[in-house]
């Protein structure tokens, strides 16, 4: 009976060892760079797994006559390997997932009957638990939002992320017009920021490459990278959930202006059925559009 399994020569597999012994830095390397930016119920042990399995694939194929240093090629491997664990699984626990649903349910109920939006404090009174409790919630969905914004970066499409466990439409439509204020608030970032969100998350490019482009430290871009996130989530706040932007110490000063701008600049990015719809551009050709 043939067989179609490739053997693999004693000396390429010692090669494929020696590649995996000699680079196993990448993988504690890989985990700790997602695990802050992930839900703190996923398993560690489960994304080392994950990268270890995406270094081996990153040795079993490594052609070295193509010129590319194993060490960046094995990376993006590993990061492969990463997202598509984290895709397999749900983005937040079952108990989070219920009480964002309560939270919206609770939060649409006072928006009918105060004919505004309500406050995350109004809301927790309403369901009856502690503000702090609904912060967290808050919390954990925007770290499954930015989670599934990187996943992108192999996806390309918005559409294509979101949960298969049978939401309503009223929750894919909600859904999606969040993660469309994501994508409106990368592309409104100024230029700087941007090119260290865009760089870092949809390009996979080191962060010493963005650093020597602009001029930095690779330092100095961490920095900017969580400056780039938290103005983000601010300004997706600013449309979506008002009351939870904190008010500007000096609201005619210079940074609080700045930082108006930037927010109508999200509120006004894209129309409604736009965010609504299941198919978005990729961030990359809407900037070259905004640039135009």
């Amino acid at each position: 009976m043939e067989t179609n399994v490739q053997q693999i020569s004693p000396d390429r597999r010692e090669t494929e060892d020696r590649l995996v012994r000699d680079h196993l830095a990448l993988v504690q390397y890989g985990v700790s760079e997602i695990a802050s930016r992930v839900p703190r119920h996923v398993s560690r042990d489960d994304l080392v797994s994950a990268a270890m399995f995406g270094l081996a694939q990153a040795a079993r194929t490594y052609e070295p006559e193509r010129g590319i240093a194993f060490n960046r090629y094995a990376m993006i491997r590993i990061r492969g390997s990463l997202l598509d664990e984290l895709r397999n699984r749900d983005w937040a626990s079952r108990s989070v997932r219920s009480m964002a649903r309560k939270m919206d349910s609770a939060s649409d109920q006072l928006t009918v009957r105060m004919g505004r939006t309500p406050s995350l404090e109004e809301t927790a009174s309403q369901m009856k638990v502690a503000p702090t409790v609904l912060r967290k919630v808050v919390d954990d969905v925007h770290r499954g939002t930015v989670l599934n914004y990187e996943s992108l970066i192999v996806d390309g499409q918005v559409g294509d992320l979101l949960p298969a466990d049978g939401d309503s439409p009223h929750d894919i439509i909600v859904e999606r017009e969040r993660r469309a204020y994501l994508m409106d608030a990368v592309v409104a970032l100024p230029e700087r920021l941007r090119t260290v969100v865009v760089g870092y998350f949809f390009e996979e490019r080191p962060m010493q490459d963005i650093a020597d482009e602009l001029g930095v430290s690779e330092s100095r871009v961490s920095q900017m990278r969580a400056e780039a996130l938290e103005l983000m989530k601010a300004g997706m706040d600013a449309s979506l959930e008002p009351d939870a932007v904190p008010a500007e110490p000096r609201p005619n000063g210079r940074l609080a202006r700045r930082k108006a701008a930037y927010y109508a600049a999200v509120a006004s990015g894209s129309d409604h059925r736009t965010r609504v719809s299941a198919r978005t551009e990729p961030v990359q050709q809407r900037i070259a559009a905004r640039s135009a």
